[in-house]
């Protein structure tokens, strides 16, 4: 035990260690982590490898804690001194050393590093927590990057206005319970906003469960979204609690919406407006608490005005309406995102980009990016798969962009089309081993789409 830890304990009462044990070691340390505002807070163990992560930390340097738990330090904690060694081991304690860290976006970001190490009864280094604090006072709920305007916000990442905008509605409606309605084209990050939504909320100690609703079978829906009961049909051999009843206390979050069939719509309706389900066989109703999210790229209204949707259910699910521009409305962000999908991708290896050759980011701008950030996510991961060097050239982007920059400098040498198109499909076949749900997404396309473009080329 150390000093400072001995003039702590001369501060608390004989029933502090009874106390402790009642509430719990884990649930007492997580707390003071969620408590320090601002500041990040990580736990290593012996490895150094991070076991615990607060939303402080995700904030501030932009890493979720599913990316860096049970990982190395260095994943999150990117700096020369970093690489270098944090002297935690060596120096047992450090305390207001003022350091740059490099968010996930690549930002610089300035703190003030405090740590303590633990050891064993063998004097074995045992691993040590860490405090990181913002050395500007003004860093809000969210990381501010100073290069730009940048942000980074629970995964997401932009310097445009519009982005802002939902992300501080986000921030703002978490407070609430009302229902969200997230309107973007595909690969917008639709379920990223889902889980900030649910991340700030109350409900954050509750589960997120999502659903593709145009992924439940048609059959089988009601039974999916709201249980059933044993011997309600052929195969329910037993109970079987639906989405909504996972979801509870929690947030449920809703895709493609618009893809729900109309009779489906109707007992959607009720469950919302009541808050209780019935499983497929039960008389019982269950009482909940479920925040729904749904999601669509669809226009809801022009799906009233065909008949093929709800107008009060459009109501009720659309008390906040969110807007996620395309990437081709954000092109200020198109070398932001490139930089932070080639910072994760880096750190895994084999590769490591350091520079961008002048016809790339031009065929990048150029593009008309319809799988939007996802497209450009795999266009980078395309990208760190076929080449090995430290710069990115054109070569090793998708064909498509390669012919795009040959029509560009010579109309004539470009080929129509649906050629191009073609060659994005075999290329995407090629490099995901012809599963078809990765190669689907990779070219923002639905599987029947796909499907549909496989028999028109013959592929």
């Amino acid at each position: 035990m150390n000093e400072m830890t001995e003039r702590l304990l001369a501060h608390t009462t004989s029933g502090f260690r009874d106390w402790l044990q009642d509430v719990g070691p884990q649930a007492v340390l997580c707390t003071l982590a969620e408590l320090v505002g601002d500041a990040a807070v990580f736990a290593v163990d012996a490895d150094r490898n991070v076991i615990l992560w607060s939303s402080g930390a995700e904030r501030l340097l932009g890493y979720r804690a599913d990316e860096v738990l049970n990982g190395s330090c260095l994943r999150a904690n990117r700096c020369h001194q970093c690489v270098q060694g944090c002297g935690i081991s060596e120096h047992n304690s450090i305390s207001n050393k003022p350091m740059v860290l490099y968010s996930s976006t690549g930002v610089p970001v300035k703190v003030h590093k405090h740590a303590r190490a633990f050891w064993d009864d063998a004097g074995r280094f045992v691993g040590g927590i860490e405090v990181l604090v913002p050395a500007a006072q003004t860093v809000e709920s969210f990381a501010v990057a100073t290069r730009e305007e940048a942000v980074t916000f629970y995964g997401m990442v932009s310097r445009d206005k519009a982005m802002h905008q939902v992300f501080q509605i986000i921030r703002n409606v978490a407070e609430t319970d009302s229902s969200v309605l997230i309107r973007g084209e595909s690969g917008t990050g639709k379920e990223l906003v889902a889980r900030a939504v649910h991340a700030l909320s109350h409900r954050h100690k509750g589960p997120f469960v999502a659903v593709n609703c145009a992924a439940l079978t048609p059959s089988l829906m009601e039974s999916e979204l709201f249980g059933h009961v044993r011997g309600a049909f052929t195969g329910a051999v037993q109970n079987r609690a639906g989405l909504f009843e996972q979801a509870n206390q929690g947030t449920l979050f809703l895709d493609e919406i618009a893809e729900l069939p109309y009779d489906m719509q109707a007992k959607l309706l009720r469950v919302l407006e009541e808050r209780r389900v019935v499983p497929v066989g039960g008389t019982r109703p269950l009482q909940l608490s479920v925040r729904v999210v749904a999601a669509t790229h669809r226009s809801l209204r022009e799906q009233v005005a065909a008949g093929r949707f709800r107008e009060d259910l459009l109501y009720r699910l659309r008390v906040v309406p969110l807007f996620l521009p395309p990437l081709r409305q954000r092109t200020g962000d198109i070398d932001l995102l490139l930089w932070y999908f080639i910072g994760k991708n880096n750190v895994i290896g084999p590769r490591v980009i350091d520079q961008i050759a002048p016809d790339v980011m031009r065929a990048l701008y150029r593009h008309p990016w319809p799988g939007n950030i996802r497209e450009l996510r795999n266009v980078v991961d395309y990208a760190f798969a076929v080449g090995r060097g430290k710069e990115l050239l054109l070569s090793e982007l998708p064909f498509e962009f390669q012919n795009q920059e040959m029509t560009a400098t010579n109309p004539d040498a470009g080929k129509p089309f649906s050629q191009s198109e073609e060659q994005k499909i075999r290329a995407a076949l090629e490099l995901y081993g012809n599963n078809i749900g990765q190669v689907a997404e990779s070219l923002g396309m639905s599987r029947p789409t796909l499907w549909r473009k496989r028999k028109k080329y013959g592929i």
